[in-house]
């Protein structure tokens, strides 16, 4: 149960704030590495040394003197301040690039906000709505659910989006979870709060299963938190307030 509770609350909001998070991460350090290559040095070819000359009684002519280059200069060794200084400046860029994405703009009305984000949560969820749609599927094929307890299963689950998007805009508006600011304690605390609200869900699901049908559909790998998760209505989520 305990973590089922922890897979609804980092598979379902975070999920699509995640990608976009390792996105600007990865683009970051590609930059990084970027800059780095420009600033080394070329590697200097030595000069082909001159021909000598075909006959013993031509006139000797006076090689050219050829200087090799010397060690390239060496860049300064980052030291552990340094390093730790620049994660924080990229931690910090990050933030900044995350507020203006998923945050109010300034002036942006809550219709202008939905038209701008939505079809970026929408697409980040295509393919993992495909995934467990296809998982719970299979795994119900294992545990003989009827399409009787199915559609039961669907009817319990609106419910369970109703709670979920009630406490999620909630936790916005009160700013427990803000696209602002970096508040792992307040994450925290929402991810508990949703796994209070899955232990309501595995209740209705096991009045509708019985214990066999669950074991089963758990033995086949199949996680009804991970489901609800990525099943939830989540473009349905109030715009959050403006950046106060």
């Amino acid at each position: 149960m305990a973590r089922a509770s922890w897979v609804l609350g980092t598979t379902s909001v975070a999920s699509t704030a995640l990608a976009v998070w390792l996105y600007l991460d990865n683009r970051a350090l590609r930059a990084e590495l970027t800059s780095h290559a420009a600033a080394a040095p070329a590697a200097v070819q030595p000069a082909a040394p001159a021909a000598q000359p075909a006959s013993p009684w031509a006139p000797r002519t006076a090689l050219p003197i050829v200087h090799t280059a010397g060690p390239a200069p060496a860049l300064p060794e980052p030291t552990p301040e340094s390093e730790t200084q620049s994660r924080m400046e990229r931690r910090a860029r990050r933030t900044d690039e995350l507020a203006a994405m998923f945050g109010r703009l300034d002036g942006e009305s809550d219709a202008d906000y939905r038209a701008r984000i939505l079809p970026m949560i929408t697409a980040g969820l295509m393919v993992p709505r495909m995934r467990v749609d296809e998982q719970r599927k299979l795994a119900q094929d294992k545990a003989h659910v009827t399409p009787e307890q199915s559609a039961k299963l669907d009817q319990a689950f609106d419910k369970v989006y109703g709670d979920v998007l009630d406490y999620a805009n909630k936790a916005v508006a009160d700013g427990q979870v803000s696209p602002y600011e970096r508040n792992v304690s307040g994450w925290l605390e929402f991810a508990g709060g949703l796994g209070g609200i899955l232990h309501d869900a595995n209740a209705q699901i096991g009045k509708i299963l019985d214990p066999a049908q669950v074991r089963a559909m758990s033995d086949a790998g199949f996680e009804w938190g991970e489901y609800l998760g990525a099943k939830a209505p989540w473009e349905q989520l109030a715009p959050p307030p403006p950046r106060r």
